[in-house]
């Protein structure tokens, strides 16, 4: 029988998770983080802020503030103070605090383990649920979609799409659930090292031979670069 294009793109996807696992045998968040409300917090900390800025901050943040509690019943002045090298520090205190005073009111103080009390919180996403969801708890619910999971998997032809929500519908159809959480931080480290934003390393990527818009992201012509770089200005402004 003869192969369909979802075989191939399934088959390709797989040797994509297999050369990458090579690549980052350790891959996981970049954010440091000791239990799942250390996790909550800085994944919506980590919002339009690099996960270097965020892990800078929260050593004293967490120092401080140990319990759900502590945040619930944070001074906001004190609170807005101590996050604002992050950005949108006034509206990140107030997710912060109103997700946390819901955890003591209606989790017994502990960070929900479902898609759906995690997305009852002030603040969160199914981004966020789903890093909370397999990097605290290792639980397989979605793939996390950032920026780099959005260019990455647009580039690589495993979707067509460029909202967060269909992207992970798409891949979630490729990608075994066993590898759902590893993949998103796959692609994401591999964004970070190879595969950036404004001028993608293609002739040092260990996935060039599996990668459709490898030719054109590589070609020096302007025009060739802004044809392939289309998708991802499209999926920023529609964010």
């Amino acid at each position: 029988m003869k192969a369909t294009k979802k075989d191939d793109t399934t088959n390709r996807t797989a040797r994509i998770i297999s050369r990458l696992k090579k690549e980052f045998p350790q891959a996981r968040t970049a954010l440091v983080f000791s239990d799942p409300l250390q996790l909550l917090v800085s994944t919506i900390l980590s919002a339009q802020c690099t996960d270097v800025r965020v892990n800078m901050i929260t050593p004293a943040l967490f120092a401080k503030y140990r319990h759900a509690k502590d945040f619930a019943d944070a001074d906001r002045n004190e609170l807005e103070h101590e996050i604002k090298s992050t950005g949108f520090y006034r509206m990140k205190a107030k997710h912060i605090m109103e997700a946390c005073t819901a955890i003591v009111d209606h989790f017994q103080g502990q960070v929900p383990q479902s898609m759906d009390d995690l997305m009852s919180l002030q603040g969160v996403g199914r981004k966020t649920a789903n890093c909370v969801l397999g990097g605290a708890y290792g639980i397989q619910n979605g793939i996390v979609v950032d920026t780099h999971v959005i260019r990455l998997s647009n580039r690589l032809g495993l979707t067509k799409n460029v909202s967060p929500e269909k992207i992970e519908q798409d891949l979630m159809k490729l990608v075994p659930k066993k590898e759902w959480y590893r993949f998103s931080n796959l692609l994401i480290l591999h964004g970070r090292k190879t595969c950036n934003a404004r001028k993608p390393l293609c002739e040092h990527c260990v996935l060039s031979d599996n990668c459709p818009s490898a030719n054109i992201l590589s070609f020096p012509h302007k025009s060739a670069r802004r044809f392939a770089l289309a998708g991802e200005r499209e999926s920023r402004i529609r964010k």
